[in-house]
C-alpha cells in the first residue's frame, strides 16, 4: 500500500503526490434507433391529429350546437371531444376518426346548459343545411326564425331522443351508423327517431300556434 503524503523528503524541498484529477465524463451515447422511432412517431401523431382537428372542427361544432343549443357551450363540448379523442388516438385512427369523435361528443353531458334557454344565437349556421328546404324564398328572417324554432324544440326533447334525431336526420348518418356510434340496436334507433320526430312536430306546431 502506498503511503499518503509527500513521496520524498529533501531538505527545503517537498514533493507531493500529484493531485488526482476527476475522470472525464463520457459523452452520452447516440440515441438508439428505437428512441428515434418513438420521437418521430410522436411528431407524426401530433401532425396527424392536428390535420384531423382542422377537418373535423366544423361538423363537430354543428353537431354540438344542435345538441346543446348554445354556441359557447358547443365550443366547450368540441374541445372536450378533441381532448378525449387525442388521448385514445391510437384506437381512433384505426377506424374512422370522425365517427369516434362523434361518439365521444354524443356521450358528453350536453345538458349542463339550461334546457329551457330561449335565446338561440341567430348568427350560427348549425341548422342551415337542415332547414334549407323549409326556408322562405327570400332566405331572410323567416329562415332564421324557423331554424331557431327547431333548435328550441330540440332542446325540449329527452337527451336520448335528441342524440338520435340529431345524428340521424341533421348530421345525416344512416340508421346502422347511429346504431354503431351510440352502441344501441338498429331497432332502438328507428323507434327512438320515430318518437323524437313526432315530439318535434308537436312542439313546432305548438310554437306556430303561439306565434299566430
Amino acid at each position: 500500500m502506498e503511503p499518503d503524503g509527500p513521496l520524498l523528503r529533501v531538505p527545503g524541498v517537498t514533493t507531493t503526490r500529484p493531485a488526482a484529477t476527476a475522470p472525464r465524463r463520457a459523452a452520452p451515447p447516440p440515441p438508439e434507433p428505437a428512441d428515434v422511432v418513438v420521437q418521430v412517431t410522436h411528431l407524426d401523431r401530433n401532425a396527424e391529429f392536428t390535420a384531423f382537428m382542422r377537418e373535423a372542427a366544423d361538423p363537430l361544432h354543428r353537431m354540438a350546437y344542435l345538441l346543446c343549443g348554445d354556441r359557447h357551450r358547443a365550443e366547450e363540448l368540441v374541445q372536450q371531444t378533441f381532448e378525449r379523442t387525442y388521448r385514445h388516438w391510437g384506437r381512433a385512427r384505426q377506424g374512422e376518426p370522425i365517427a369516434y369523435a362523434r361518439r365521444v361528443l354524443a356521450n358528453l353531458r350536453v345538458d349542463t346548459w339550461r334546457r329551457t334557454r330561449r335565446e338561440v344565437p341567430a348568427d350560427h349556421d348549425g341548422l342551415t343545411a337542415a332547414s334549407s328546404s323549409r326556408a322562405a324564398p327570400d332566405g331572410g328572417t323567416r329562415h332564421v326564425e324557423e331554424r331557431d324554432a327547431v333548435v328550441r324544440a330540440l332542446l325540449l326533447l329527452p337527451v336520448k331522443q335528441r342524440r338520435v334525431v340529431v345524428m340521424r336526420h341533421l348530421v345525416g348518418l344512416t340508421e346502422a351508423e347511429v346504431s354503431h356510434e351510440l352502441g344501441i340496436p338498429v331497432g332502438t334507433v328507428k323507434s327512438t327517431a320515430s318518437r323524437a320526430l313526432a315530439h318535434l312536430r308537436a312542439l313546432l306546431d305548438l310554437d306556430d300556434l303561439r306565434s299566430t
